[in-house]
């Protein structure tokens, strides 16, 4: 009883707390400005708790973010967390970058280097984008919010509506809003927290796999206008607007204990923290934390194991370091000729990670668990759980793999491995000379003379190999210098078009259109992309290559760098060793991996949808553009450079589908195939069958409903995804080809659209 009374005054206090918004604070005026460099340049709270200003972002020197931190006396300058950062991590450089609240209103980030706002708050009233009206001043209030305010001193706009990666008390986390944990050094991070529209929380990896959640069914009944917040008093609510109980709660080991500072965290390694700062000795102290067992964090040691230590610490190990030379599993089925076996890991649990699709066999025994393993070329480990209820045998079909070892496990995995002869060490190795004997006379005087010559020759041949090498390799590393010091946002590299023509020697091997194998230092391979200078203007190039530098997906071609210079365009990408989907969608690729390529796209473009801190399009989707990786996965590229809306990229990937599917028959003649009942016709003939009817059915409904004319009937990139795992069934869509809007207007008019065509 007294514990539902505390949280009915929690809620009351919190509500009036929201509602009445008493900001107590230093007015900062339009035009006010901090830069990097400049000594105590911050805005501070009137209270003297919070302050904005710049940082370096762990694991990138030379870099700096703006960003919110606490700034109270009673905290150590060490322990000062960091808060809020706009854009969520993005990042300039050079000492003459600034932070700007302009005259007309906006807060922009702007980097000098590149010449560009790298982050804008979107508030300016001149802008086509902006609905806000407008603004007159900003303040940083006591309670950590940094707010735009217009001459009535309402709320235009409000950094607690843009969280980072943190929460503070009162700040909500409202429906299908999410945080993301911080980067770790230049790349995006792949945990993040999301608030989903049926009122619970969930903790992701990679936004497809949730390993936590807050499910209840409280919150699942009153689903409408859920949020999450952190109370003042150390607790985390999930509650409807409307009432005082809240519908799911978890609590600090602190809660009501007087505590002036909290913040609620997700962390790098995954797991979501409740945090308290103890004034006895001045550090933060985790209260309360998502998942107890930091192992059970997906991924949390990425493609390695993770373990506890003497300390009760979490680790991170590699157990193929005996026959791997990274961190994956070792079997590879176009290397392994000779054979292969299982080497076993008693109590290890492992899993697939990329992708995430293990095979799930019950039950089964041991033994049958390991045979299954050795007679699928595509399984590279196999993990055998036995517990008490039922035995498991779970398969890997990735080299990626992470896992968790614990002498309390019961499960065993078993490891594939080659059984190809290694290297003789040369450590070991002997080298036995022989002498010849002649009965040739040998004039003693003239081999010597002949033996020192040679040698002196000999020797200065070796000295003039060894100044030529370290002179290039000194010219080499003084490149390599200039490029660690001068990254744009995210650590991706500016190069010029000289060392483009090095890294491709001078555009040899053609890997597909406008496409290039490449080599960066230390012998990494990359692909460079060279796109049509004339339709990107240099500073929008630039800032969409800084915007790009801050995403990440599996299904992203990861962007190593870029050139802009004498009119040229090059995009510098992680190399995908087969090439693009342009090159194998008639030739190599089986039914299978068209309908995983055709789903990789889709989740991609979800992804830059609605993922990303703000819209972002492709603008230019078509097979050339799409890669496919070493394990035929698919990798977009040229993303981020369009600035067209998201039924312009729904059509694309409508068009990709069908010319993926059909070989590149005429769509008009594919739809009329379809509809009257031929559409078995329409597949592309080098499947020779080879392919499932049923999905078939619903790929090319779902493509027809994307290529509509009329753009109001195209459905959102979300909705395809569910179409093609099959979570969604779709009815069959009208001629596509043809104007439908006055058919549309009819249809609405009665009762009938594109979410009654497409439900569960």
């Amino acid at each position: 009883m007294k514990t539902e009374m505390n949280l009915l005054l929690q809620a009351l206090f919190l509500s009036l707390s929201l509602c009445l918004l008493p900001f107590v604070a230093s007015e900062i005026q339009l035009g006010s400005k901090l830069v990097v460099g400049e000594e105590n340049a911050s805005w501070v709270s009137k209270n003297g708790d919070f302050a904005l200003g710049f940082f370096t972002p762990p694991g990138l020197p030379n870099r700096f973010s703006i960003g919110i931190r606490f700034n109270s006396q009673s905290i150590p300058s060490d322990q000062r967390k960091v808060v809020w950062v706009a854009g969520a991590g993005v990042s300039v450089s050079d000492n003459a970058s600034y932070f700007e609240l302009t005259s007309d209103g906006d807060l922009v980030l702007f980097d000098s280097s590149l010449g560009v706002p790298v982050w804008t708050s979107k508030t300016n009233r001149f802008s086509v984008h902006s609905v806000f009206s407008s603004v007159s001043s900003a303040l940083l209030g006591d309670d950590g919010n940094l707010v735009l305010l217009d001459d009535k001193e309402e709320i235009v706009w409000e950094s607690f509506d843009t969280p980072a990666d943190t929460l503070l008390p009162n700040q909500k986390l409202k429906a299908f809003e999410m945080l993301r944990a911080a980067s770790e050094s230049s790349r995006s991070s792949y945990y993040s927290l999301h608030m989903v529209g049926s009122g619970r929380l969930e903790l992701r990896w990679e936004s497809n796999i949730t390993f936590w959640s807050s499910t209840n069914q409280e919150a699942v009944k009153k689903r409408e206008n859920l949020s999450a917040v952190l109370t003042p008093e150390g607790a985390l609510l999930v509650s409807h607007q409307d009432i005082t109980k809240p519908v799911w709660s978890v609590f600090g080991e602190d809660h009501n204990d007087t505590v002036k500072f909290r913040f609620l965290r997700l962390d790098r390694d995954g797991n979501l923290r409740m945090y308290s700062f103890q004034e006895s000795s001045r550090t933060w102290r985790t209260v309360w934390q998502a998942v107890e067992n930091q192992c059970r964090v997906f991924a949390t040691c990425g493609s390695q194991v993770c373990s506890f230590n003497g300390s009760g610490d979490s680790q991170c190990t590699c157990p193929y370091n005996a026959f791997a030379s990274k961190c994956l599993t070792p079997y590879q089925k176009l290397s392994c000729k000779s054979g292969f076996s299982m080497v076993t890991f008693e109590n290890m649990e492992l899993y697939g990670i990329y992708p995430a699709n293990d095979t799930v066999v019950s039950p089964v025994s041991s033994l049958r668990c390991k045979k299954m393993c050795l007679e699928d070329d595509a399984c590279t480990a196999v993990t055998y759980k036995n517990d008490v209820e039922k035995t498991q045998c779970v398969m890997k079909l990735t080299r990626y793999v992470s896992g968790y070892y614990d002498a309390s496990l019961s499960s065993v995995s078993y490891v594939k491995t080659c059984l190809d002869p290694r290297a003789v060490d040369p450590s070991k190795g002997e080298v036995v000379g022989s002498v010849t004997k002649k009965s040739h006379s040998v004039c003693l005087s003239c081999l010597l003379g002949v033996t020192s010559t040679t040698f002196v020759l000999f020797l200065a041949f070796q000295v003039c190999v060894i100044v030529y090498v370290y002179k290039r390799k000194k010219k080499e590393a003084v490149k390599r210098a200039e490029r660690v010091r001068n990254p744009n946002p995210k650590g991706v590299v500016v190069f010029s078009v000289d060392e483009i023509k090095e890294m491709t020697n001078d555009f040899e091997d053609n890997i597909g259109p406008k496409m290039f194998k490449g080599v960066m230092s230390e012998n990494e391979l990359v692909l460079v992309k060279e796109i049509e200078g004339a339709l990107t203007e240099e500073r929008k190039f630039r800032s969409s290559a800084a915007k790009i530098g801050t995403m990440h997906h599996k299904n992203l071609a990861k962007l190593e760098g870029y050139c802009c210079e004498r009119g040229k365009r090059f995009l510098v990408y992680e190399y995908a060793k087969n090439g693009s989907l342009l090159d194998h969608h008639a030739k190599n690729l089986t039914w299978r991996r068209r309908n995983d390529v055709c789903l990789s796209v889709a989740k991609a473009l979800f992804y830059l949808h609605s993922e990303c801190r703000e819209f972002v399009s492709h603008g230019s989707l078509s097979l050339g553009n799409i890669l496919i990786g070493e394990e035929f996965e698919a990798k977009l590229t040229e993303y981020g450079f369009g600035s067209c809306a998201a039924d312009k990229d729904v059509e694309d990937f409508g068009k990709m589908v069908l010319a993926l599917v059909t070989g590149g028959y005429e769509e008009e003649w594919v739809y009329r195939e379809w509809i009257e009942g031929r559409g078995e016709t329409v597949v592309d003939r080098s499947l020779e069958g080879g392919f499932d009817v049923e999905e078939l059915e619903r790929v090319l409904r779902i493509s027809f409903w994307c290529v509509q004319v009329d753009e109001r009937l195209r459905p959102s990139m979300g909705e395809v995804v569910k179409v093609l795992e099959g979570t969604l069934s779709v009815d069959p869509p009208p001629p596509p080809f043809v104007c439908a809007r006055s058919s549309a207007t009819n249809s609405s008019e009665s009762g009938q659209s594109l979410y009654e065509s497409v439900r569960e």
